[in-house]
C-alpha cells in the first residue's frame, strides 16, 4: 500500500522571519573591562553578580509567563533582558532576547518555544563567559 501525502500547502499571508543563530557565543568584553578599570575588583564583581542575578530573575519571569501562556506579560521583562545584556556585553543573550520579542509580537508559540530554549542556553553560556573573562 502506497502512502500518499498531499503536496499542496495552504496559501497564507504570514510573513516568515528567519532568525539567524550564530555558531558561537558573541561576547563583547569591553563593558566589563571598563567596569573593572573604574571600580575595585570586589566592587566590580559585586555589580556583576547583582546584574546576573537580575537577569536570572527576569528570565524566570519569562519562563513563568511562557508556561502560563501569558505572552503579553513577557514583553517587558524580555525587553529589559535585552537592554541589560547589551549594556554588559552579553551580545548573544541580547540577540536571543530580541528574537524572543519577535516571536512574542507574532504570537508564534512554536518559534517562541525554540527561541526561549535558545535564550536559556545563551544565558548559561554567558554566565560562564563572564566568569571566564574575570579569571583571565
Amino acid at each position: 500500500m502506497e502512502n500518499k501525502h498531499p503536496t499542496q500547502t495552504p496559501e497564507t499571508d504570514v510573513e516568515v522571519i528567519i532568525l539567524r543563530c550564530p555558531d558561537r557565543l558573541q561576547f563583547d568584553a569591553v563593558p566589563l573591562q571598563r567596569l573593572f578599570a573604574a571600580k575595585p575588583a570586589n566592587e566590580a564583581e559585586a555589580i556583576i553578580c547583582r546584574v546576573l542575578e537580575d537577569l536570572a530573575q527576569r528570565l524566570d519571569v519569562l519562563q513563568n509567563g511562557f508556561n502560563a501562556g501569558n505572552l503579553a506579560m513577557m514583553l517587558k521583562p524580555c525587553r529589559k533582558i535585552r537592554l541589560i545584556a547589551e549594556q554588559i556585553g552579553l551580545t548573544e543573550f541580547a540577540i536571543a532576547a530580541d528574537h524572543v520579542q519577535t516571536c512574542l509580537r507574532q504570537a508564534d508559540a512554536t518559534a517562541l518555544a525554540a527561541t526561549m530554549a535558545r535564550l536559556e542556553r545563551a544565558f548559561d553560556v554567558a554566565v560562564a563567559e563572564v566568569w571566564k573573562f574575570r579569571q583571565s
